[in-house]
């Protein structure tokens, strides 16, 4: 079991070590949860009363925080605590799984196929014909490459992933067991007795450094590419249509919907459970949040909630507004039966 020092934690964080430099930690934890052997942070001001009572030996703390350590506890004050603590924890993770280069032997690599030499081609996967694979890339176990299609180098297709035919994916690509990319858009021409599906012959296109959680539906273009573009993070959960694009460094939260033909711009963020309706623009910086339904478009930076979505601070107004409708009408009510009082005063001063 891997230990450090309180001294070494403070090293690995890049922060200022107060209290005990000897003390021995040999894993992390929340504040409520961690053993004299755990390291814990403090990321949120309103749990500082759980760090006193906390068993953690040391915590990462941050320069407002006052309270001096106890004896034989430490504290390790960082600007960013939370950002610490993840080197913290790294430093504490096993080793990542790796994988051996070459195609296990129940893997199914079809003639014309170009597999590099470094890749690694996991149990029961399968692989048509004219895909090709990047070097030092990982094929999971029962995962399935569609014909024509390219991964590129150091990507990590975890098993029962689904990448259709003639998907194109960058570099340093992950994909989460479940997801699907290169499914079919969603295209139909009603008629009364049968609905005919149009044809989707368009291609998804992800960029470099994309990641896509568990069970995430990417679907092909009905023609054109849907793009996924560099450096865009997404949640498990999630629906992408037909012909969208997700611009770069783009964090699509769980459970988003996106449909066909919407294009969201730079450094978007659509939080949990947000819908967003098709042919719509939302532009660069925007947040949609959770539960947003967004049905037109959405200018820069703007921040939307509400369904339909409509600025923070006017859906705030609106909604203090409401919570005020019981009050008014209660006064509303008493009004009504102070003048119902004073009307008869009223009828005798003018003789009614």
């Amino acid at each position: 079991m891997k230990q450090l020092t309180a001294e070494q934690v403070a090293g690995v964080a890049g922060g200022e070590l107060r209290g005990a430099p000897e003390v021995r930690v040999s894993g992390v934890e929340s504040l409520a949860a961690a053993s004299p052997q755990d390291v814990s942070f403090l990321g949120n001001p309103r749990y500082a009363s759980q760090v006193m009572p906390s068993a953690a030996s040391v915590v990462l703390v941050g320069p407002d925080f006052a309270e001096p350590p106890p004896s034989g506890r430490a504290w390790v004050v960082c600007e960013n605590p939370s950002e610490a603590f993840t080197r913290v924890v790294m430093a504490f993770a096993p080793p990542p799984v790796s994988f051996p280069p070459g195609v296990h032997g129940s893997a199914v690599v079809a003639a014309g196929a170009v597999i590099a030499a470094g890749a690694a081609i996991g149990p029961h996967a399968v692989v048509e014909a004219g895909a090709r694979i990047g070097e030092n890339s990982v094929i999971g176990a029962g995962s399935y490459i569609g014909h024509e299609t390219v991964i590129g180098a150091d990507c990590l297709i975890y098993p029962n992933v689904t990448v259709r035919e003639r998907c194109r994916l960058g570099d340093r690509v992950i994909i989460h067991s479940g997801s699907v990319i290169g499914s079919d858009g969603f295209g139909y021409i009603p008629g009364e007795n049968e609905h005919r599906k149009i044809p989707q012959v368009g291609i998804v296109q992800i960029d470099d450094d994309v990641e896509i959680g568990a069970q995430v539906a990417v679907d092909r273009a009905r023609f054109g590419k849907t793009w996924i573009k560099r450096g865009a993070k997404i949640d498990n959960l999630v629906q992408i249509a037909h012909n969208v694009v997700i611009g770069e460094l783009c964090f699509i939260v769980a459970q988003v919907g996106i449909a066909g033909s919407t294009a969201l711009g730079r450094g978007v963020i659509a939080a949990g459970q947000a819908g967003v309706a098709g042919h719509l623009t939302i532009g660069d910086g925007a947040t949609l949040m959770a539960q947003a339904g967004v049905s037109k478009d959405i200018p820069a930076g703007a921040n939307v909630v509400g369904s339909p979505a409509i600025d923070r601070k006017e859906f705030a107004r609106n909604l203090f507004a409401v919570n005020r409708i019981g009050e008014l009408s209660r006064k509303v009510r008493e009004l009504e039966a102070r003048l119902a009082e004073l009307r008869p005063s009223a009828d005798e001063d003018t003789g009614a």
